[in-house]
């Protein structure tokens, strides 16, 4: 991370989803902020609203979800107050996502080349063609692929190119942010490495800033400067990666790293397995939304919803072990199985 400078403030979040069973409350009221120039890691199990928060922070929820409240500031600017044309020019310039299957992303009848030249043309037309494939050409090869694959079609590219691609799309026209919402899922693990790779190397040399969302628990920890983890909806817990995997202070966090299989357990010791299920979110825990599967959980957890504090330079955690309140008292509650 180059420096404290925020670039992106999100401040009191919250995103819902329209269903037959009621409404979903996907992220609720989340706030935290993002640092230029460094790599953010957002992890969370499946459900957790990891991939909701950040497409709301490109203001892409569609129908049946919404955005019912918070702000978006980015470089000093809420753009929750932007029309649809000036999110239009935010998207590409000043922000792009790279999604989890290339495949869904790009269109199947368009050659890579040409997909390159339209994100450059829609946004500066007055670019030739032949200067936006110069640009485009150039940064192909920067990431690793043949200038000639630039006449391919999708389907004629492997996953780990056709990621690159995407990579290629969201620097294409010198964006600020880069969210990445499980680009690396798809891939086997040494392209994933190598994709880890080019992550690092295009934060230093284009300076962008990334929002890595994965639940790869060691890509994060080989990627990111800061670690984020969200739980049911919550930003749980913040802060530097290598301090969060040392010393994670939130029960949901020590649970999701002890849950990671490590070849180094001793022989005849079981993995860790974290006890009951996420919450169905129609109907959300009161409280804490940890709660019921916490084993540190005391009978205030279930009645009132601890903050998201400051509890060390750096360190956010939202946990009543951490705060004081009147009604705190020893654990009483039974975790649930």
């Amino acid at each position: 991370m180059t420096d404290n400078k925020v670039l992106m403030q999100v401040r009191d979040l919250s995103v819902e989803y329209k269903t037959r069973l009621g409404m979903v409350s996907a992220v609720d009221h989340v706030s935290f902020d993002i640092y230029e120039g460094e790599i953010l890691g957002l992890v969370g199990e499946s459900g957790c609203g990891k991939s909701t928060l950040g497409k709301a922070l490109m203001r892409m929820i569609q129908p049946p979800g919404r955005i019912i409240g918070g702000e978006l500031i980015f470089n000093g600017k809420d753009i929750m107050t932007y029309d649809e044309k000036q999110m239009q020019d935010f998207r590409g310039r000043k922000a792009s996502m790279i999604f989890q299957d290339p495949m869904t992303s790009l269109n199947p009848v368009q050659r890579v080349d040409e997909h390159l030249i339209e994100a450059i043309q829609v946004h500066f037309p007055e670019i030739s063609k032949e200067e936006a494939l110069q640009r485009a050409s150039e940064l192909i090869e920067r990431l690793g692929i043949q200038s000639n694959r630039m006449s391919s079609y999708p389907h004629q590219l492997s996953g780990g190119m056709r990621q690159r691609v995407m990579v290629a799309l969201g620097l294409i026209l010198n964006a600020n942010l880069i969210i990445a919402d499980e680009a690396t899922t798809s891939l086997d693990v040494i392209v994933e490495a190598k994709l880890a790779d080019e992550f690092r190397d295009i934060r230093r040399e284009f300076g962008v800033t990334m929002l890595v969302i994965t639940h790869n628990i060691a890509l994060v920890a080989e990627l990111s400067d800061r670690l984020a983890v969200m739980y049911a909806g919550h930003m749980v817990e913040m802060g530097d990666v290598y301090k969060v995997f040392d010393d994670p202070l939130h029960p949901y966090t020590q649970g999701l790293l002890n849950s990671v299989p490590n070849i180094q357990l001793d022989e005849g010791k079981e993995l860790y397995k974290m006890p009951g299920e996420p919450p169905n979110l129609t109907h959300p825990p009161s409280g804490c939304r940890f709660h019921p599967r916490c084993p540190m959980a005391m009978a205030i957890c279930s009645r009132i919803e601890p903050d998201l504090i400051e509890v060390q330079p750096g360190r956010h955690v939202k946990c009543w072990l951490y705060q004081d309140h009147p009604e705190k008292s020893e654990p009483t509650l039974e975790v649930s199985k």
